[in-house]
């Protein structure tokens, strides 16, 4: 393996086709190496068996300089090997400049909590929305918001025009239309959403490729996962509408909807002691929505319990609904502010990456050396469900 010795750690150049594959991401398991990424990154027991595949040497050199530095897997078809290694050693500390778009429910929500808890890491907070009233009223409210004698306690708001909207590092996509009213028979409210939000999410996509965008695109409205594919597709269509791989790059759009369905399935871990394992051996993944697939435990797993629990918490949002109110609180607070703020902290949290071409949500963090999704040694009937919501995902775009 042709490795590049770096002040931080190790670089891996590989050429894959940049369609299918991230730019670059923490390499974590040997098996990652033996064909281009895909679901199977998910499971130890996958990775295990493809790691077989490589030769002998390779595999005790990796293990080895995995010991030594962090590898980063970088792909030389979205820049050289020289550029990987100049980008990844820019200087990334400090506190970022994140940015909303659009201040509706879920945007003011999501606003109002990473005005609160986000004062370790957010320099500045900047909102943009059409009604120009509805900026000056947050950004007028927030700022009023303050600790006594403690005034630099939590970020600034700050209201932006649209062309300052990538003037930061982290960029929360919020914009949506055409949900469903309260009491309406529409059962699954994210995919009547997908067509009305896909149209607005191209728009700010194409934005950020037209401003180099180097930062995170946080994808936050509903349907998480598919606007993910949408916006990267979207960014790196030429004039002709022809995929040309000079927009964002995959690792750079996350969605933001896992969060408060691991939420919900522990609020009912909480009532009820036979999901009790949850609480500590449990997992989520999948999309924010039908395909969503929480397991009670890996190490124990029980499909019965899972796809119990999977049931509740894909149908929590029902039961708001049916009380007359919008499900929006908990997803803004859970799947966006929070799982937002363990990703700029670098914190393992939950949130939709790209994997071998579809953006797939489970636990992963955002390190120096790239984006490290979690692996684990699953059961083969839970590596099933995850297969069929990967393949589901997969057909809508």
């Amino acid at each position: 393996m042709n490795l590049m010795d770096t002040a931080k750690g190790y670089l891996l150049p590989v050429e894959y086709p940049i369609v299918q594959t991230k730019g670059y991401c923490k390499l974590t398991h040997v098996g990652q190496l033996s064909e281009i990424e895909g679901l199977f990154w998910l499971d130890e027991n996958k990775l295990n068996a493809g790691k077989q595949t490589l030769s002998k040497e390779d595999i005790l050199d990796l293990e080895q300089k995995l010991v030594e530095k962090p590898i980063t897997l970088v792909n030389t078809n979205w820049k050289t090997k020289e550029d990987w290694k100049a980008y990844l050693e820019k200087d990334v500390s400090g506190k970022k400049r994140v940015h909303l778009l659009a201040l509706g429910d879920v945007g003011s929500t999501v606003l109002t909590a990473l005005k609160l808890l986000g004062g370790d890491c957010i320099h500045t907070l900047g909102i943009y929305d059409v009604n120009e009233n509805v900026c000056k009223r947050w950004e007028s409210e927030l700022n009023q918001a303050q600790y006594p004698w403690e005034y630099d306690a939590m970020p600034e708001v700050v209201i932006l025009k649209e062309e300052e909207l990538f003037d930061c590092d982290v960029f929360v996509f919020c914009a949506s239309k055409g949900i469903p009213p309260v009491g309406s028979e529409v059962k699954d409210v994210r995919m009547v959403q997908y067509e009305a939000n896909k149209g607005i999410v191209g728009h700010f996509a194409k934005l950020a490729r037209n401003h180099q965008f180097e930062g995170l695109f946080a994808v936050v409205s509903d349907p998480v996962d598919p606007l993910c594919k949408a916006a990267f597709l979207a960014s790196n269509a030429d004039e002709n509408g022809d995929f040309d791989g000079k927009g964002l790059r995959p690792e750079q759009i996350q969605g933001y909807g896992l969060g408060v369905m691991n939420a919900r399935a522990a609020y009912y871990a909480k009532q009820d002691a036979k999901f009790t394992s949850f609480l500590t051996e449990g997992r989520a993944f999948g999309p924010h929505g039908g395909d969503l697939v929480i397991a009670n435990s890996i190490s124990n797993y029980d499909n019965t319990l899972s796809l119990e629990l999977t049931k509740m918490a894909v149908e929590a949002n029902l039961k708001t609904r049916d009380l007359g109110f919008k499900p929006y609180v908990a997803p803004a607070i859970s799947s966006a502010a929070i799982s937002l703020l363990l990703t700029i902290r670098g914190e393992w949290h939950y949130s939709s990456n790209f994997l071998g071409g579809v953006y797939m949500g489970s636990k992963n963090r955002t390190t120096p050396f790239g984006l490290e999704i979690e692996h684990l040694p699953m059961p083969e009937e839970l590596y099933e469900r995850i297969q069929h919501a990967f393949v589901g995902l997969e057909a809508i775009v």
